[in-house]
């Protein structure tokens, strides 16, 4: 039991803590000094008050010291959403790492399994051939070669082992539900974060600029997806020259059409990956449209474009030339040959 934490919790009850506070409560999480109840204790009193941005940049700045790091190169990104939104869709973030790769921008995704659908990121990509199980050193030389890698959640934050008696327990939603996204292990300035609430996307976008993101748009769709709806509008707060400006975007926006959401359901993992390879291949499609809508997003973000139709250009030149496609294939290598 720690008694450091059994304090912050009755305050974090009354009161928001300050970020040194959080810091420290956090601290004994993630060094197993504070046991499952005080945790649950602790994000509870968060949860049912709310989460300040101080304290969720104190979680993150615990969670971030805690992890196992990667060097990432000038300008690398992350294309990643909170999952939790429930809608089972085709994995859009996931293609879109690999067409913004393709485009010439390092992605240094981070993610975990499946969470608010049939087939999370490391699932999908597991069926494509790709070993999401290894280390920080091949990650590291893998994001060097093939301008892309993949960063399995536990891999890189063994003291989160810490915390799932905890948050099992709980079974509800608390504060590491919105961590992932902000802790890439990498340390990248700049990312495209979906969440699964709209009322995320300002502190999310204040809490990366407080960590010094340099450009990101946080965003939620108006249907419910933790990424930029292509069935209609979405909620964006844009992050850059320091100041975070919230607005709207359309699929219109990039010179899309829009899709029915269903259009963009997806299934189980093999079912997934099969509609991701024939995304690759160049078909015509709402998941290709609804890829295309947030690969403009990233490459914007990433300042490799200057408006969201430039991005999408660039974006489906990623896919038809191969060069997405072939991201995946030297990907699968880079990690099966060493794992």
């Amino acid at each position: 039991m720690s008694s450091t934490l059994r304090p912050l919790i009755g305050l974090a009850a009354e009161r928001p803590l300050t970020r040194a506070e959080a810091e420290t409560a956090f601290g004994t999480f993630f060094d197993g000094s504070a046991t499952p109840s005080q945790m649950g204790g602790m994000l509870m009193a968060l949860r049912v008050r709310g989460e300040t941005v101080d304290e969720i940049a104190a979680a993150a700045a615990v969670m971030r010291a805690n992890c196992k790091p990667v060097r990432a190169p000038q300008g690398a990104m992350d294309i990643v959403g909170t999952g939790g939104d429930g809608k089972g869709t085709l994995n859009i973030s996931t293609a879109t790492a690999f067409v913004v790769a393709g485009a010439g921008v390092p992605v240094a995704k981070h993610g975990n399994r499946n969470l608010s659908s049939k087939s999370g990121a490391a699932d999908a990509l597991s069926q494509m051939g790709i070993n999401v199980m290894v280390g920080p050193d091949v990650v590291e030389k893998a994001l060097e070669t093939c301008g892309i890698c993949f960063m399995m959640a536990p891999m890189h934050h063994p003291a989160m082992a810490h915390v799932g008696p905890a948050r099992a327990e709980l079974g509800t939603r608390t504060i590491f539900n919105i961590l992932g996204p902000l802790t890439n292990p990498a340390g990248v300035k700049r990312q495209l974060t979906g969440t699964f609430s709209r009322d995320l996307i300002r502190p999310m976008a204040e809490t990366l600029l407080d960590l010094g993101s340099e450009a990101a748009w946080l965003v939620h769709g108006s249907d419910g997806t933790d990424e930029l709806s292509i069935a209609g509008v979405s909620y964006v707060a844009k992050l850059n020259d320091g100041a975070v400006e919230i607005t709207e975007v359309h699929p219109e926006d990039a010179g899309l059409p829009t899709h029915p959401f269903e259009a963009i359901l997806g299934g189980e993992p093999a079912e997934n990956a099969k509609a991701f390879q024939t995304l690759l291949e160049g078909e015509a499609s709402a998941y290709r449209d609804a890829v295309l809508l947030n690969s403009a997003a990233a490459l914007v973000v990433a300042g490799k474009a200057n408006s969201l139709p430039e991005g999408a250009e660039m974006a489906a030149q990623s896919i038809d030339s191969g060069a997405a496609k072939g991201k995946i294939t030297a990907l699968a290598a880079a990690t099966q040959t060493q794992g």
